[in-house]
C-alpha cells in the first residue's frame, strides 16, 4: 500500500518491488532494482527515507527518519527480516542482520555487517568492513574475505527475487 502524505508521494523507480502488503508512506524514494518485502513499513512522514539500488528491504522491516531529517539506504544493502532502521545513514553493500536495531543518527559503513539482534546505539558509527555484535553492538571482527564474498553474492538473490516477482506477480488464493 503506497500513500501520498503531507504533500509528498513515494517515489519508486522501474524494477523496483514492492510487496502489496508493505506500507510505504509520504517522502521515501525506492531506486531501481530493489525486493521491499511483504509487511515492511517505510514511514517518510515527517522525515525523508531514500534507498539505493538493488537494495533488500526483507520482510517486518520499520524504516523511519526523524523529523525533518533523512535515512539514507546504499545500494546492494540487505535489511534483514524484522530489523527496525532509523540510522542517518547505512552505507553501500551493508548487512543488517534479521531483528537488528539502528537507532536514531546512526552510520553504518560499507561492507559492514551489523549481527541479528544487535542494537547500534543513538548515534553511534560501525566502521566500514567490520562486523559488530550484541546489545550495545560493539566491533568483533574484520569482515573477512570469505565472508564479503558470501554476501556480496548473497545481495544477488534478492535483485533476482525482485525481478521474479514482477514478472510473475502473485495470484491471490481464496
Amino acid at each position: 500500500m503506497i500513500y501520498a502524505f503531507d504533500g509528498h508521494s513515494p517515489v519508486i523507480e522501474e524494477g523496483a518491488y514492492v510487496s502489496e502488503t508493505a506500507i510505504i508512506i509520504g517522502d521515501v524514494f525506492i531506486g531501481t532494482g530493489c525486493y521491499i518485502g511483504h509487511g515492511a513499513v517505510i514511514r517518510g512522514d515527517y522525515g525523508r527515507v531514500e534507498i539505493g539500488a538493488e537494495t533488500a528491504v526483507e520482510e517486518g522491516v520499520v524504516i523511519h527518519a526523524p523529523p525533518g531529517r533523512v535515512c539514507k539506504i546504499g545500494k546492494r544493502v540487505t535489511l534483514g527480516h524484522g530489523a527496525i532502521i532509523h540510522s542517518r545513514e547505512i552505507a553501500d553493500f551493508v548487512l543488517i542482520g534479521m531483528g537488528a536495531i539502528t537507532s536514531l543518527g546512526t552510520v553504518i559503513g560499507e561492507f559492514a555487517i551489523v549481527a541479528e539482534g544487535s542494537v547500534v546505539k543513538m548515534r553511534d558509527v560501525i566502521p566500514p568492513r567490520v562486523m559488530a555484535a550484541g546489545s550495545p553492538a560493539k566491533v568483533i571482527h574484520p569482515v573477512s574475505d570469505r565472508e564479503f564474498e558470501f554476501w556480496k553474492e548473497d545481495k544477488q538473490n534478492y535483485v533476482d527475487l525482485a525481478a521474479k516477482y514482477i514478472r510473475l506477480g502473485m495470484q491471490r488464493l481464496d
